[in-house]
């Protein structure tokens, strides 16, 4: 685990904690519906947003449903498919597959074409897709033309995201830097320092909206990036997070 200052401040409602879920709360996974979370997890999570005022929120890829269903019977503020579906406060505002024909048509044919691939595995969101090749690493080429065929037959509302073996084709306005720009413009995430937590490219943006605002940016493992600091694994977060929740010390130094 990485070195990181105790910052000893117990003005937990000057911050605002963003938290990305694959690869950071939970370890990656061969297939997406095979994740675990840690049953401590939603626990230390409640106690966080709590201490927060309850800014506290999961921003991901992955739909609300998905998120909810892994941490009840908590209902943590989030936004899912990378911005697309919120829930701030309490309130709701979901993403609905039947406004985006256009996609759902395309997932039908992307299925069609990896049928005959093994290992390479087409994960519907609704309102997204992702083409996941971690199963069959020697078909990255062909996932990757594969994804970028389907974006370029889209067009511009439509654009592509890379993650660690998997390309996802969403809609253009979504990103997790633009969701935590808007919470950081919503009661109670208003004026607050914040802090985002991720560990792929798909966080990347997320990064770069949290250092503008004078926030801790935090990757986790290795890669080049634009966050501040590091940490090892998602099991090395969960423990820092654990150290927050109970005793109210902010594990990570803002000054850097």
């Amino acid at each position: 685990m990485y070195d990181i200052p105790v910052q000893t401040s117990r003005e937990e409602e000057a911050y605002a904690l963003f938290l990305d879920f694959d690869g950071t709360l939970v370890d990656i996974v061969d297939r997406p519906e095979a994740v675990v979370v840690d049953p401590a997890l939603p626990g230390i999570l409640l106690r966080l947003q709590e201490r927060l005022g309850g800014a506290l929120a999961i921003v991901s890829g992955r739909p609300i449903a998905f998120l909810d269903r892994h941490f009840q019977p908590r209902r943590f503020d989030m936004a899912g498919l990378h911005g697309l579906e919120q829930r701030i406060a309490g309130e709701l505002h979901l993403c609905e597959p039947d406004e985006h024909p256009q996609l759902r048509r395309m997932i039908g044919r992307l299925t069609d074409v990896v049928a005959g691939k093994a290992g390479v595995l087409i994960e519907d969101k609704g309102c997204s897709v992702a083409i996941h090749w971690r199963l069959a690493p020697q078909e990255k080429e062909f996932a990757l033309a594969t994804a970028h065929a389907a974006v370029e037959a889209l067009g511009n509302e439509y654009r592509l995201q890379h993650g660690k073996a998997v390309a996802e084709i969403l809609p253009s306005a979504a990103g997790k830097g633009k969701v935590i720009e808007h919470f950081l413009h919503e009661a109670p995430y208003r004026g607050r320092r914040p802090i985002f937590v991720g560990d792929d490219l798909t966080d990347e943006n997320g990064f770069k909206t949290v250092n503008a605002h004078g926030g801790l940016s935090i990757r986790i493992g290795s890669g080049d990036t634009l966050a501040k600091v590091r940490l090892g694994t998602p099991a090395d977060l969960r423990h820092c997070l654990s150290i927050w929740a109970a005793d109210g010390c902010l594990p990570f130094n803002l000054d850097d």
